[in-house]
Parts: C-alpha cells; sequence; structure tokens
C-alpha cells in the first residue's frame, strides 16, 4: 500500500551542500512527498541513508503539535537551504550510525529537530546518485541560463523598438504641437486685430459724437447771446428816449420859476 501510494505522490528533490565547521562539506539530498521523505548523506567517501515513514513523521508532527504538511515544509526548508541562523550537526550515534540535527526558533524559543542516518548499503551507488542529480540539476539551470539570456535579449531587442517608437511618437506629438500653437497663434493674431479694428471704429464713433455736442452747445450760446444784445438794445433805447422827455419837463419847470 505504502509503495502504492508513493508511486502516486509527486516527488520534489533538493540537494544542500552542507557546511558544518570542523568537517568536511556534505551533500545532503532529499526527496519529499505529502507523507514522508528521504533523505541520503555522502561526504564523498562513505554515505548514509534515513526513510522516515509514514508513521514516525506523523509521530514526529504530534510531538511538536504540527500538522503533518506543516512539519515536512519545515523539514524540507531547512535541509533544501541551510539557513544561516541555524545551527547543524552530524555527529556519530553509534554503530556506523550518524545523527543530523538542526536548530530553529519558534515563538522566541530555539528548537532542535534530530534524525537518525544508517550507513548506506552501497556508498558508491549514493554518491554517484547525489553526482548525477547534480549534474543533472546543472544541465537544467545551464540551459535555463541560456533560456533566459535569449529571452533578456528578445527583450532587449524589444525595449530598443519600444523605445524608438516612443521617440518617434515623441517627435510627432512635438511637430503636432508646434502646428497646433502656429495655427492658434495666426487666428489670435486675427482676432486681436479684428478687436483692435472694432476698438478704433467705436472711438472715432465716440469722437464724432462729442464733437457734434460740443458744436450743438456753440450753437445755443450764440443764439442766447444774440438775444442779450437785443435786449440790451432795446433797453438802450428806452433809456434814451426816457432821458429825452425828463430834460422838457425840467425846462418847463424852470421857466414857470422865473416867471415868479
Amino acid at each position: 500500500m505504502e509503495s502504492s501510494s508513493t508511486a502516486t505522490e509527486t516527488a520534489r528533490h533538493s540537494c544542500l551542500k552542507l557546511e558544518i565547521p570542523s568537517t568536511n562539506p556534505l551533500f545532503v539530498k532529499g526527496t519529499w512527498f505529502d507523507t514522508h521523505f528521504d533523505l541520503s548523506v555522502t561526504d564523498g567517501l562513505r554515505a548514509w541513508v534515513c526513510n522516515a515513514t509514514e508513521e514516525e513523521v506523523q509521530e514526529r508532527a504530534a510531538q511538536w503539535d504540527q500538522p503533518v504538511a506543516e512539519y515536512i515544509e519545515l523539514a524540507e526548508r531547512y535541509l533544501g537551504f541551510q539557513q544561516p541562523c541555524s545551527v547543524y550537526r552530524f555527529v556519530d550515534a553509534g554503530d556506523d550510525h550518524k545523527r543530523l540535527s538542526w536548530t530553529f526558533e519558534k515563538e522566541g524559543t530555539k528548537l532542535e529537530w534530530r534524525w537518525k542516518f544508517q550507513l548506506a548499503p552501497d556508498s558508491q551507488k549514493i554518491t554517484a546518485g547525489i553526482l548525477d542529480f547534480l549534474m543533472d540539476a546543472n544541465i537544467s539551470l545551464s540551459e535555463e541560463v541560456v533560456r533566459k539570456t535569449q529571452s533578456l535579449k528578445k527583450l532587449k531587442v524589444e525595449a530598443e523598438k519600444c523605445l524608438e517608437q516612443s521617440q518617434r511618437f515623441t517627435n510627432e506629438k512635438m511637430e503636432f504641437e508646434s502646428e497646433i500653437y502656429a495655427k492658434f497663434l495666426g487666428v489670435l493674431n486675427s482676432k486681436k486685430a479684428k478687436l483692435r479694428e472694432h476698438r478704433d471704429q467705436l472711438s472715432k464713433q465716440g469722437k464724432a459724437s462729442v464733437d457734434e455736442e460740443e458744436s450743438t452747445d456753440k450753437t445755443e450760446s450764440y443764439d442766447s447771446g444774440s438775444d442779450g444784445k437785443e435786449s440790451e438794445e432795446e433797453a438802450a433805447k428806452n433809456i434814451t428816449s426816457t432821458s429825452k422827455d425828463i430834460p422838457a419837463g425840467r425846462g418847463r419847470g424852470q421857466k414857470r420859476a422865473k416867471r415868479k
């Protein structure tokens, strides 16, 4: 039953170059499933393996009050990439066994997980398998780098085309704006000229009406002056006639006095 479920599960693979102080570098290869995982470690000469069954993973997860999926995800994180804040150890556990441990923090508390490895029946085969995996991963990464490089070159060409097109659009926009501004200035100047023409016409009409009013006022004042002169002449005549009458009366009175 376990083999059939393993066959249907999708496996994830990882390989970590583990550097531990005072020891040679180790290579830790992991094969991860949803409910269990397999680990193999080699120093280049010997190899050790650990097959964590579903029962063992469930038991460990229960001890840490974690779901199985979370437990496996955390183990894969620390054995897929060496975490700088974690302390790794690979020490003897007796009878050619080894114990791999690593530390991590949870809710401010430093914890340690440990798994026991047994010496592989065929260390050369395990080591060759790890090297083959690393070679395949290197080839895959190299091919991906080539694809990314080609894609980057295409993107660079497309970017240059877009930049050229953008520059062309900018130039066309500037030419269009210059043309529009020139037309607008022409229309604006024409409107200004018409406004000045209307203003001059209104100014001339206003000056003509003012001159006409002034001439009318002068004519009226001249007429009133003539009437005054005529009245003055008539008054003078009346005074003259009156003065003539007065002396005559006085002469008669004088004559009468002399008679007395």
